[in-house]
């Protein structure tokens, strides 16, 4: 199960630690080290892109929900305003609350949408119904590795591979991905 991005720092120590259980995807560092007193020879740590680690993790569960950040929500939305359909940069867009906070409406994953300004203007406070305004898509949770993919940045094609093989079935991430 993936679970977060790490620095290849951190790869190091979980190697030294002897906490990787397995690999996988491509070499992407060679890391050399000191020269061993008693051998002479000198430290090699290869780092590839997964790195499979031993143990458990309890805390993702099916009851998971990710924290709610707009890098991550205008991912998810692939920057596009879910009202008028167009696209815009990320200082363009906004959260919109579908069920506005002054209507009894939570700052859920289920009720926030990426919305361009204007169109977040135009609804102000209200629900699209009240604005005469109509949703493109459904606001969904991501999923843990959904959500993995969404605080990426530059991933690799292996290490999308691998997560993709994580996303539910019906997940509108994956396919949005194959086109």
């Amino acid at each position: 199960m993936p679970m977060e991005w790490i620095d290849y720092q951190h790869a190091v120590r979980l190697y030294h630690a002897g906490q990787v259980a397995y690999t996988c995807g491509s070499l992407l560092y060679r890391i050399r080290g000191g020269i061993n007193a008693r051998t002479g020879r000198r430290s090699l740590v290869e780092v590839n892109s997964i790195i499979a680690t031993h143990g458990t993790n309890k805390a993702v569960s099916q009851a998971y929900s990710p924290p709610l950040n707009n890098a991550a929500l205008f991912k998810r939305d692939a920057h596009l305003c879910l009202y008028c359909g167009n696209h815009f940069q990320h200082r363009d867009l906004s959260r919109d609350h579908v069920t506005p906070i002054s209507q009894g409406g939570q700052d859920l994953w289920c009720n926030v949408v990426t919305a361009c300004k204007r169109c977040n203007n135009h609804k102000a406070g209200r629900t699209p119904e009240q604005a005469g305004m109509q949703l493109l898509a459904v606001p969904f949770i991501p999923t843990h590795a959904e959500y993995i993919y969404l605080q990426g940045r530059r991933v690799l094609a292996d290490q999308m591979e691998f997560l993709q093989a994580h996303f539910p079935r019906t997940s509108p991430l994956r396919l949005r991905l194959r086109q």
